[in-house]
């Protein structure tokens, strides 16, 4: 009689199906609701029913970080409507990191290598949901660990009334698992999906009990439960089947038309629009010097796009490759407000796409440090930190001198080499190279790498406490002859050109600080100092400050918001050889904003910014600047 149940039981298609079911650690990630008593009542009269336990697993793995070209919407194929429901996270969060990866210059870390992907409908998005919960199979720290005596899990006692069914099923089958802190939760509610995956892991190792030729310890009454259970979730082990089917093509269809195994592409597109009050600035110590004129600006509308190509061969480097297009209004033009004053965090005009970044980078000594290798359009804020968090020019300051310390982080770039070295969690160090990419490029007579415009930098960074940073900044610059800016384009006429277009170096101190008082308020700032050194026509020799004051305003009306208010003095000449090029007056500098977000993907920034005495000149008519900034990224 055993024989004729051992070769019916090997004969039912229920079985013989197991094996194309989804194993349990796939299953185990499935949101728990409560269960309805009498669905797990019908299942079956035994107790085992109600005691098959599984943990939910985590993983690193992400499937989204694949990126494909060909649109996801274009297949067709829809996941039962049971499992269309679980909520699957595919973004991962990321904690702060620095250069390529921050938000200013350049947007995405290595850590957003496994960013929001690319979605276009509601159908895309669930597929990669899927993906994701599908890719999780087998893997994960977290992973529930399968014990072989129920001994093993800690909340379980003898005196319990499934202690025997629970004995029954670890210590003859084996196909029960505790959670990763050695308990079993047996007072879980669990649902029927989790309920049929527990039953098909059962399955197959008693699948695997019989191939073995183990069939003494199958007993004939747990072959008529099992059976049971099988003929109750049968429809629940179908959709599972099918799921997996379902994703599994997908997953090659996906596969087959990626766009590459190696690189992300993502995006950025800003909205910026702005207008300006106030005349022009025509009293300069030097400059373009401009008839004044009653409010010289008009409305307007510009933008910028960027598709950066993101490139990782091992997972931790990353080389970028970007191209961008822009058209937003300098407003220190001759005919506009004359002065770098009024300028904003992003400006200028190109008449087409060009390669505006090729960097790459890669850790090394374990992730301690990290390696820039610039070809085109490294940062000088890629390389060295800034600690006040309004440096992005796509969410941070509106203001060209409001992101950061114009000194320390305005200057000759875009070609050579840095290193990042972290000492311990609380110091740090930054050095680098730095040539100005327009000039690096060429081999004529005074320019290349070593012999045009360049930056030389290190910089200490010290954070003796989780919400407080302090660092030091030193540069040291060379501007060749017609080509000096040394404020970086910001400031007085005469601060960003001393000595007019003669070669001129540069050094530069600067401090930074930001301290995160409360959960919605920080206080930031800078101070820099610049001494110029004239190298041509002449031996003078100029000083040059600037500063800033940042409070910010994190998750202050909900998660996500940011504001800030900044007052500073942009870069001043305080001395000069020539005691007539001195500024005689002060300007001051002050900015707000508010950063909106309405997802991951979009946000929009009202702000304003007010400049008194522009060009450091009481003459000039205070200057008044408001922009409505909206930045997609994707």
């Amino acid at each position: 009689m055993s024989k004729i149940l051992l070769k019916a039981w090997l004969l039912s298609p229920a079985v013989l199906g197991a094996s194309l079911i989804a194993p349990t650690a796939a299953f185990a990630e499935l949101p728990v609701t409560e269960a309805q008593p009498s669905a797990i009542a019908a299942a079956t009269e035994a107790p085992v029913s109600a005691e098959i336990a599984l943990e939910p697993t985590q993983t690193e793995l992400k499937i989204s970080e694949q990126v494909f070209v060909t649109p996801l919407d274009t297949l067709t194929l829809t996941p039962p409507q049971q499992l269309a429901q679980v909520p699957v996270n595919p973004h991962a969060g990321v904690g702060p990191s620095r250069g390529i990866e921050t938000p200013a210059n350049a947007e995405i870390p290595m850590a957003d290598l496994d960013a929001a992907p690319q979605a276009d409908t509601v159908t895309n998005a669930e597929v990669l949901k899927q993906l994701n919960e599908y890719g999780r199979e087998g893997r994960g720290s977290k992973r529930q660990a399968q014990v072989t005596s129920v001994s093993q899990l800690s909340d379980v006692e003898p005196t319990a009334w499934a202690f025997q069914a629970l004995q029954s099923l670890v210590e003859r089958y084996g196909c029960i698992a505790g959670y990763p802190d050695g308990t079993f939760k047996g007072n879980r509610a669990l649902t029927r999906f989790e309920f049929a995956a527990g039953v098909n892991a059962c399955l197959e190792r008693i699948n695997e009990l019989i191939n073995a030729s183990t069939k003494d310890l199958v007993t004939r009454e747990d072959l008529a439960k099992l059976q049971r259970l099988m003929e109750e979730f049968a429809a629940e082990l179908a959709s599972l089947r099918g799921r997996v089917a379902v994703l599994e093509a997908r997953s090659a269809e996906l596969e087959a038309n990626q766009f590459s195994t190696t690189t992300k592409l993502r995006g950025e597109v800003v909205f910026w629009a702005g207008d300006g009050e106030g005349n022009r600035a025509s009293n300069n110590v030097v400059g373009q010097f401009a008839d004044d004129s009653d409010n010289p600006t008009q409305a307007y509308l510009g933008y910028r796009a960027r598709l950066n190509f993101d490139t990782s061969f091992t997972g931790q480097d990353l080389l970028r490759t970007r191209l961008q297009a822009q058209s937003i209004p300098t407003l220190s033009d001759f005919d506009l407000f004359n002065t770098l004053m009024s300028r904003t965090a992003i400006d200028g005009s190109s008449n087409n796409v060009t390669l505006d970044l090729l960097a790459y980078r890669f850790p090394f000594s374990q992730g301690k440090g990290l390696v820039w290798i610039g070809a085109k359009g490294l940062a000088l804020d890629d390389i060295q930190d800034v600690l006040t968090p309004f440096g992005d020019d796509a969410s941070g300051a509106i203001s060209r001198f409001g992101r950061f310390n114009p000194t320390t982080f305005q200057g000759p770039s875009g070609t050579g080499l840095g290193l990042e070295y972290a000492f311990s969690h609380s110091f740090k160090a930054n050095v680098g190279y730095m040539a100005d990419d327009s000039i690096a490029s060429s081999a004529s007579e005074g320019k290349g790498l070593f012999n045009g415009n360049y930056s030389a930098m290190a910089q200490l960074v010290f954070s003796p406490m989780s919400n407080l940073a302090l660092s030091l900044d030193y540069n040291h610059r060379y501007f060749s002859n017609d080509n000096v800016y040394v404020t970086g384009g910001t400031g007085s006429w005469i601060a960003n050109k001393p000595f007019g277009e003669n070669a001129t170096t540069t050094d530069n101190l600067g401090f930074q600080m930001n301290w995160r008082v409360a959960r919605s308020f920080s206080i930031g700032g800078w101070f820099g100092a610049t001494w110029a050194d004239q190298k041509r026509g002449g031996n003078a020799d100029a000083t040059i400050i600037n500063w800033a004051a940042v409070l910010g305003f994190p998750d202050l009306l909900r998660e996500g918001d940011t504001g800030a208010l900044i007052v500073g003095m942009p870069p001043k000449v305080v001395n000069h050889d020539i005691s007539a090029l001195e500024d005689q007056n002060t300007s001051i500098h002050i900015e707000g904003f508010y950063r909106f977000p309405f997802s991951e993907y979009v946000s929009i920034t009202p702000g304003f910014y007010v400049v008194t005495n522009p060009d450091h000149n009481s003459n000039n008519d205070t200057i008044v600047v408001g922009t409505l900034r909206t930045t997609f990224r994707f």
